[in-house]
């Protein structure tokens, strides 16, 4: 019997991965990559909504001590606005712009 694929979770085409109230959205064979980090979350029915999130581009070097992989950061309300952000800063990173 053949090993079941496991899924990959993406977010327009890239992969995300979680552990815990960290997800980090990227590859890692690239340049750069987004930790999301959860810093404050609220019960809504029966689900847990994320509230704060902290958003770091960071270099994927593994040479570099990890405080100085931070490019830029910010924290965004809610985890819809932190992907927005990811998205456009992890593009703009790999383009070169």
């Amino acid at each position: 019997m053949a090993a079941a694929k496991k899924e990959v979770l993406e977010y327009k085409g890239i992969p995300l991965m979680r552990k815990d109230n960290l997800i980090y959205y990227g590859r890692m064979s690239d340049k750069y990559i987004i930790m999301l980090q959860i810093l404050d979350s609220e019960p809504v029915k029966d689900i847990t909504l994320a509230k704060k999130v902290s958003v770091q581009l960071q270099l994927t070097d593994p040479d570099i001590k990890s405080r100085d992989r931070v490019v830029k950061k910010t924290e965004k309300d809610g985890l819809y606005n932190a992907m927005d952000v990811a998205e456009v800063w992890l593009a703009r990173a790999l383009s070169g712009r």
